[in-house]
């Protein structure tokens, strides 16, 4: 059976050398945390997401610490068992690296995002940004929703892919919600 272009480019990808992928590795660290891109390094990836090489598109790749978000420990005036120092961020990864994007780029719409990399001390992620006020994307029917006023920046918003599936609003039905929202649980309390 005959496959596409797009499925060898993701056998391509998934059978990566270390060697390659290692020199990659090198390359992205020594680069800024956030890097604008000519083209997605995953083209299959990005196509499945929405990307189109066309103008308007801008792909962007951010690099973030991996671990555990830490506080400084208090030195005096707690009891023992408040001395911890582990703060645990109620977001994924995807969606920190979304809103850096979108920090980054004011200008822009995030589209998607997704994995690039990862070793010891990084995580690396392409975020798909789209322009709204350029007339190939108000043209284009269909991505010109991403041009109306409601959704201007999706990201900070918790409204990515990855900020809907963080917040436990990803499931198989469209209106059903896995969790209730944390007003339904005080309400249920009382």
């Amino acid at each position: 059976m005959a496959h596409g272009m797009y499925y060898y480019i993701k056998q391509a990808w998934k059978n990566t050398t270390d060697k390659e992928s290692s020199q990659k590795m090198i390359k992205y660290r020594e680069e800024n945390s956030i890097v604008k891109l000519e083209k997605p390094s995953r083209l299959d990836r990005a196509r499945e997401l929405g990307y189109k090489a066309k103008k308007g598109f801008v792909v962007v790749r951010v690099r973030l610490i991996r671990g555990g978000r830490k506080r400084p420990k208090p030195n005096k005036a707690r009891k023992s068992r408040k001395q911890t120092n582990r703060k645990i961020l109620k977001m994924n990864y995807k969606w920190v690296a979304e809103q850096r994007a979108q920090n980054k780029y004011r200008n822009l719409e995030v589209l998607n995002s997704y994995f690039i990399a990862k070793d010891g001390k990084y995580y690396f992620f392409e975020v798909i940004l789209v322009d709204p006020a350029r007339p190939e994307i108000k043209n284009d029917r269909t991505i010109n929703w991403i041009c109306k006023p409601e959704n201007t920046k999706r990201a900070l918003r918790g409204l990515t892919s990855a900020a809907r599936k963080s917040r436990g609003l990803r499931s198989k039905s469209r209106n059903l919600k896995v969790r209730p929202s944390l007003r339904a649980w005080n309400r249920q309390g009382k």
